[in-house]
């Protein structure tokens, strides 16, 4: 049985990323690349399906964790009745390769430690082929099976069969152990053994650098480091893709259908992150992010995608997995996600949010970069009036959705200010044109005059939490009588224990059965909002409580069940740590 969402940590290596849980347990591990199968999948099933535990043998009394300061380093001190023992988790950067190093150093009297290494690809369904091995003048166990072959280094080697290895030794004050599984392809040779001290420094150096430039003058800046870190480890340093979440099929609803493949880059997330990074001083990571979308993007503007795989690649169908029986019973596991081959008009608007501002921050705009953003906005212009699905993907009829009606309007405004403000070339006119169709049509179909909020969509009287990103766009003022009738709509229709819902489900027009929890990026949202609205001591008191909700390490996942205070969805969630560090900016 996995643990509470809120038990894990996370560590990683920007090609892919760990899930710890305060048992010493890695429970989730995708190798090599963030959405390449699980070798550990115990997350979503059992220790049959996978997981690595390394953790005293004996009853812990208390456990507690941190990150190394500065770093995505994570160590967790167990206590038992004899003694005390610290574990280092690292994944350091790698050459072609993915490591994990996790180093036990014994503090305090005697412990036995319990060691379990249990490897099954595909998604917890492969045994591999297990043997022990001579390489390198040690001797070493290799799990193989496909094109996966991974090595576990150490002192005191398991002992098992068909990839479940098991044993236990003891430690007392003084000692240190260090273990490590290496992923090289199959078909390479045993690599050789990692010099763990000068790699360990070498990424911890990196971490502290990026973390150094963090923001000092907002609020909660410590949330703020350990969330631009968190998006760090979500990028895929050779790519620049970002990834919305290193996990698949975590619940929104515990024992429901509402379980989503997060693993790929959506675009609307990777904007939102560069937002995030550019507001909050890193201007130079736009460059590497800017590459990748226009490597994904490349061909016919009509066949822009509202999400690609880490690579850029465009094939990332839906299917289930049975034998895993998924996150607390919730069914079913997906891999892919079929919403790849939805439309949302809202994606080119971000985009071109993200573009601009990088042009604010003084990222020099190349011929192809632009040219390629002009040909997006001159497919959207053939297209804008048309319905679509919206950005949370919803599985029922398409609509005009209000969010992405506005989204159009971003897109076509910041088209304008390229032409306008910085010398590019484009049919001004015409964008003018359509940007001012386009604000009188939301204006007069997307607002409710009775109420006096705008409403989801253009066929209902119903509110949705994305409509607080109105004047965080720049489509009204935060203090317009527009806007603030919207915000408390939002809140006396959507609050569930102070925390926001996206939207009503019964209303039905997700198409999805079940429920949800508060979606957290919505909260972060409305604290921006109150900030616009100047509504400051409102906002902090909001922002103060969210970042309370963060676990013991500083992370969060995608919604929280306020009833139950624990996590849902999947974890950590991009979305959820973009929009606190654009809380925090705002309320800056």
């Amino acid at each position: 049985m996995a643990l509470p969402i809120e038990d894990y940590a996370l560590i990683g290596d920007r090609g892919t990323a760990a899930l710890v849980g305060k048992d010493g347990s890695i429970d989730w591990l995708c190798l090599p690349r963030f959405d390449s199968p699980a070798c550990f999948a115990a997350l979503l099933g059992t220790e049959e399906n996978g997981r690595w535990l390394l953790a005293p043998a004996d009853e812990v009394v208390a456990t507690s964790r941190q990150y190394l300061d500065g770093t995505a380093c994570l160590e967790t001190t167990f206590t038992v009745d004899d003694g005390e023992v610290v574990l280092l988790d690292v994944m350091p950067v790698g050459d072609d390769r993915a490591d994990v190093v996790r180093r036990l150093t014994c503090t305090r009297g005697t412990v036995r430690i319990r060691h379990d290494w249990v490897v099954r690809t595909d998604y917890g369904r492969v045994r591999p082929w297990v043997s022990r091995e001579q390489a390198h003048g040690n001797e070493v166990v290799v799990a193989v099976a496909g094109p996966d072959k991974l090595v576990l280094r150490g002192p005191h080697l398991p002992h098992g069969h068909a990839g479940h290895h098991s044993d236990e030794f003891e430690m007392t004050a003084g000692d240190e152990v260090t273990f490590s599984t290496t992923w090289v392809r199959s078909w390479r040779d045993i690599p050789r053994p990692l010099g763990f001290d000068e790699r360990i420094d070498a990424t911890t150096a990196r971490q502290r650098e990026w973390s150094a430039r963090s923001p000092e003058d907002v609020p909660h800046a410590d949330m703020v480091r350990r969330s631009l870190l968190t998006l760090l480890l979500m990028t895929h340093a050779e790519t620049g893709g970002i990834v919305a979440a290193p996990t698949t099929s975590l619940p929104e609803d515990f024992g429901g259908e509402r379980n989503w493949d997060y693993r790929f880059c959506w675009l609307r997330d990777a904007a939102l992150t560069l937002e995030s990074l550019l507001g909050a001083g890193y201007a130079q990571e736009a460059l590497h992010w800017r590459s990748w979308l226009l490597r994904a993007v490349a061909g016919d503007p009509a066949d822009l995608q509202i999400m690609y795989t880490v690579d850029g690649g465009r094939q990332l169908p839906e299917r289930e997995v049975p034998h895993l029986p998924g996150y607390a019973d919730s069914r079913p596991v997906r891999i892919g996600n079929g919403a790849v081959s939805q439309r949302q008009n809202d994606v080119l608007g971000e985009v071109m949010i993200a573009l601009e501002l990088a042009r604010e921050s003084g990222l020099e705009e190349t011929h192809n970069s632009w040219s390629l953003q002009r040909a997006l906005v001159d497919e959207l212009a053939e297209h804008w009036d048309e319905p679509d699905n919206g950005l949370w993907e919803i599985r029922g009829p398409q609509r005009h959705f209000t969010h992405s009606r506005m989204m159009v309007w971003v897109a076509f405004d910041r088209a304008v200010k390229a032409v306008e403000r910085h010398g590019l070339d484009g049919p001004l006119e015409r964008w003018r044109d359509l940007r001012d169709r386009v604000r009188e049509e939301i204006l007069d179909k997307g607002f409710d005059h009775e109420r006096g909020t705008f409403t989801q969509h253009y066929d209902t009287t119903a509110v949705d939490a994305s409509l607080l990103t109105i004047p965080l766009v720049g489509f009204l003022p935060g203090d317009d009588p527009r806007v603030l009738g919207t915000i408390d709509a939002v809140i006396a229709d959507l609050d569930v224990g102070g925390l926001l819902l996206r939207y009503r489900t019964e209303t039905g027009v997700d198409g999805i059965s079940g429920d949800e929890h508060p979606f957290l990026a919505c909260s972060f949202w409305l604290v921006s909002a109150l900030a616009k609205a100047g509504r400051r001591d409102q906002a902090t008191e909001l922002m103060d409580r969210l970042c309370g909700l963060a676990n013991d390490v500083g992370l969060l996942s995608e919604e929280y069940d306020a009833g139950h205070g624990r996590m849902a969805g999947n974890f950590p969630q991009a979305f959820s740590h973009l929009a606190l560090v654009q809380a925090a900016l705002a309320l800056r």
